[in-house]
């Protein structure tokens, strides 16, 4: 009725207020001229030492850290995933993580061990208060939402090899509005993953893989640069983290596939980048071959050290959380990495004592690329690759996923669910959300997807504490964006688009135009 009544008062209804007197003036207090000197409070004491010699940074004084010297020889290896036995069991099979290795002997994935005996050293209470006392400082490496679990990641690693930008502790948001309005729930929250250094959740695993590069160097083992197949965010995040650290990177890209937004990432950072015209799964065929061949180390996610990264905002929703579990944790997935990431740091967290259980694992896929949804509905038999088709959540656009047994594995474990998203449903999801106040990225969009679905089929509760993974930063995909709410989208019912209204410049226009969209909100 507000509007309505706006429209009704006369054009000079308000000007009366411009002479009211305020109910509650604020005093006034006289200046006057004086040579007497007014007196003045003390001066502040003088600055503190600074806390380091003005000529010594973060990474130099970290090197008298005693914490960096690993007194409790905490380590770490590469050993042959094994889908059918827990993370951490122990097998004759291993590799150093200073060895140039990507496949166990029999070919299979490799996964990250840590010696979990010497980590239970320690109680989840000891491991909280360590990780709890290292968020929002500064001290290197520690800063790093990463680097703060430095223990459960690279434990042997010096500081000085570390390369970071102090990605993670991403936002935990509740995303209120969206939950009551559009699902009927009172406890759902948004990870935006991709409130990072370059946009994306890409960044937790890349600052591990290319601080491992840098050691590897630095040990003259044969690296020259570092390479990667990618849709866009992997290539985003090497290509930064390398420029970072002064190391040659390259970058597999499918022609005409990602946006200019992600594409202009890695030739800003300095990468080599080739665009071939193939999709991701040409890309990734063709990155093996050649880092087979040339010293160029690979940087995809069959390389498990960048899981090692991926799986601490698994460890930060706890921390967040203050350290209690939720129902159900949603994440896009392509290749299947990031869901086995997520499954691991929440394992690692409950088998070290800081949390009594897991939450229930949710993979969204795009239906144009829904290899691992296809695999689920069939009752988990033989797993077929697929093609896959166009899809606006270009960076899960993966029809044969290098981690398919990883996924597979963190899924059976943790009574998960695969759920997919038609292109209509993802891109709709998308700006239902945004209309609420997130501005959020397609595959996030996935995820809302498989969450409405879940909502909706009563699987997934009004009062159940859920979490929505969002991997990458809206402003990576404007143009997405602005085709859904141009309507310029073939063949789609953009059910939210918003399309700014084209008015003469003139008063009567305007406003005829206000009190209509005025009127049209007060009815509501």
């Amino acid at each position: 009725m507000a509007a309505s009544l706006i429209f009704r008062s006369p054009p000079y209804s308000l000007s009366p207020l411009l002479h009211t007197t305020p109910q509650n003036p604020r005093p006034t207090t006289s200046i006057h001229a004086s040579t007497t000197p007014t007196p003045t409070t003390p001066p502040p004491p003088p600055p503190s030492k600074h806390r380091r010699p003005a000529e010594q940074n973060i990474r130099e004084e970290a090197r008298s850290h005693p914490s960096l010297t690993n007194p409790h020889n905490y380590s770490a290896k590469y050993v042959p995933f094994n889908s059918t036995a827990p993370p951490n069991t122990p097998t004759t099979e291993s590799y150093s993580l200073d060895e140039i290795v990507y496949r166990s002997r029999s070919g299979g994935l490799l996964d990250v061990q840590h010696d979990m005996d010497a980590l239970k050293q320690h109680s989840g209470a000891y491991w909280k208060a360590l990780f709890d006392s290292r968020v929002g400082k500064t001290t290197w490496p520690y800063g790093s939402g990463v680097w703060s679990k430095k223990e459960w990641v690279l434990p042997e690693i010096d500081s000085d090899d570390i390369v970071s930008a102090f990605e993670g502790n991403s936002n935990l948001f509740w995303a209120e509005r969206y939950g009551k309005q559009f699902l009927g729930m009172n406890d759902l929250w948004v990870k935006h993953c991709g409130i990072s250094h370059t946009g994306s959740f890409k960044d937790l695993g890349m600052t591990v893989l290319v601080s491992q590069v840098n050691r590897l160097r630095k040990m003259n083992r044969p690296v020259v640069g570092v390479g990667c197949a990618s849709t866009g965010d992997t290539s985003a995040a090497l290509s930064a983290y390398c420029a970072a650290a002064g190391i040659p990177s390259i970058v597999f890209l499918p022609a005409n596939r990602i946006s200019i937004a992600q594409l202009v990432q890695p030739i800003a950072n300095g990468a080599f980048v080739l665009s071939l015209d193939t999709d991701f799964d040409g890309c990734m065929h063709l990155i093996r071959e050649v880092t087979a061949e040339l010293p160029i180390y690979l940087a995809n996610s069959l390389n498990s050290l960048r899981l090692e990264g991926q799986k601490t905002a698994a460890i930060e929703i706890l921390q967040q959380f203050d350290w209690e579990v939720p129902d159900w944790v949603i994440v896009p997935g392509g290749n299947l990495g990031n869901i086995y990431a997520f499954y691991k740091g929440f394992h690692m967290c409950k088998e070290l004592g800081l949390v009594d259980r897991i939450p229930r694992l949710v993979c969204a896929q795009a239906a144009n690329a829904n290899p691992l949804y296809l695999h689920f509905k069939s009752g988990w038999t033989d797993f077929k690759s697929v093609k896959a088709n166009t899809t606006f959540a270009s960076a899960i656009q993966i029809g044969d996923p290098v981690s398919i047994d990883r996924a597979v594995y963190a899924l059976k474990n943790s009574n998960g669910i695969v759920e997919e998203a038609t292109e209509e449903e993802l891109m709709n999801a998308m700006a239902q959300a945004d209309s609420t106040g997130m501005f959020i990225c397609p595959h996030t969009g996935v995820a809302l997807s498989a969450l409405i679905k879940l909502r909706n089929s009563g699987v997934i509760g009004p009062t159940d504490r859920t979490v929505v993974v969002s991997t990458a930063h809206g402003l990576k995909f404007t143009q997405s964006k602005i085709a859904y709410h141009s309507k310029e989208i073939p063949d789609m019912n953009c059910w939210y688009a918003n399309p700014p209204v084209h008015v003469k410049a003139d008063f009567g226009s305007v406003m005829d135009v206000l009190k209509k969209y005025l009127l049209s909100k007060d009815s509501k």
